[in-house]
């Protein structure tokens, strides 16, 4: 009995880790509606729409779990809050610099360097025919030179590979996590003094964080 308790709790931890996994890529596959006039930030309003929830979401189960009693204090719970709350300043912090990202695309798009005409001299390059009047008619919907339409374009679909690479690595840890408090083997859970000790999620947060400096 005292072991299937014990299973219990932990498939109770690990289903918090792959819960906030399975919302964490939700952000990926959220969809809003653009409007023709700013069709240049369309890679970018489906995670700009459905991230905050999901912080909100996850901050909200968080404090549930942090506020509980008893609070978790095994070594398997331990592990389960640092990489529940690593996931979610990561996600945070990934929010923040895409909403920057946003403004400043905004910002841009206010101060054009062309005026929104075709002139030649501001035709893209690297387009075949039929793209480059797709370009031109949304530019022109857009009120923007086709030149200045690529490039907010451009920052934009940059700024959704990077929310996309957070939110794929963040979920990507929070599931080996899941999968390491299950797994009997380790039963219990060790966390030691050593970096390989740490969550996957930490490890990968650390890593980031070192490549950063």
């Amino acid at each position: 009995m005292t072991t299937e308790r014990s299973y219990e709790a932990r498939r109770e931890l690990a289903d918090l880790l792959t819960n906030a996994a399975r919302d964490v890529a939700g952000i990926l596959a959220a969809e809003y509606p653009t409007a023709a006039g700013c069709s240049y930030l369309h890679p970018v309003l489906g995670p700009l729409s459905a991230g905050p929830r999901v912080v909100t979401d996850m901050a909200a189960r968080f404090e549930a779990v942090v506020a509980g009693k008893p609070l978790p204090t095994t070594p398997t719970g331990l592990l389960v809050l640092a990489s529940y709350a690593s996931a979610l300043g990561w996600l945070s912090e990934s929010l923040a610099e895409l909403t920057t990202s946003v403004d400043q695309i905004g910002t841009r798009v206010g101060t054009p360097a062309n005026p929104p005409d075709p002139d030649p001299v501001d035709t893209p390059t690297g387009f075949g025919a039929e793209e480059l009047a797709e370009v031109q008619l949304a530019a022109e919907a857009a009120g923007l030179a086709p030149g200045d339409y690529v490039e907010v374009l451009s920052q934009s679909l940059l700024a959704a590979s990077r929310i996309t690479d957070a939110c794929m690595e963040i979920a990507a840890g929070l599931l080996d996590d899941a999968t390491c408090v299950l797994d009997e083997s380790m039963d219990p859970v060790s966390i030691g003094d050593g970096p390989n000790s740490l969550p996957t999620l930490v490890r990968s947060l650390l890593a980031r964080l070192g490549a950063a400096e």
